[in-house]
């Protein structure tokens, strides 16, 4: 699967926050944001269905499915229900027969995955000094 395209507004934002000093104390709610959505958004499903819905807009739960490499039906009901109940995605249920549904991120999804450009940018910056350690630790 392709990378998310970032564009240059959210490059610049993500440099700029990588950065800036965190503040000396946190708000014990954000912190318990950061510290449950963290678990949950971070992990290889979402990213991937947050991925697909990116670069493809709305999409069925089977065009989702065909295009997130080995994930199960269950697995990939899962993740879609953590995201719409996290804000992430739009479910909507069309009335025909045989049913419909489709799922498409919301602003706040989509804000999900410019947050994630620093990743990026870092992954790109580090990649062979990643490699390299590897490399060194495999040796041992």
């Amino acid at each position: 699967m392709p990378a998310l395209r970032f564009d240059e507004n959210d490059i610049e934002t993500a440099r700029r926050v990588a950065e800036t000093a965190p503040p000396a104390e946190f708000d014990p709610q954000v912190e318990a944001l950061v510290t449950d959505l963290i678990g949950r958004v971070a992990d290889k499903w979402t990213m991937l269905v947050l991925e697909v819905l990116e670069e493809h807009g709305e999409q069925r739960f089977t065009q989702i499915a065909r295009r997130v490499p080995d994930i199960s039906q269950k697995m990939l009901t899962q993740t879609l229900r953590q995201m719409e109940r996290d804000g992430m995605v739009v479910r909507t249920v069309h009335a025909v027969v045989p049913p419909r549904v489709d799922y498409r991120l919301t602003e706040l999804g989509m804000t999900l995955g410019a947050a994630f450009c620093g990743v990026w940018i870092w992954a790109e910056e580090n990649l062979r000094k990643v490699e390299e350690a590897r490399r060194r630790f495999d040796e041992r």
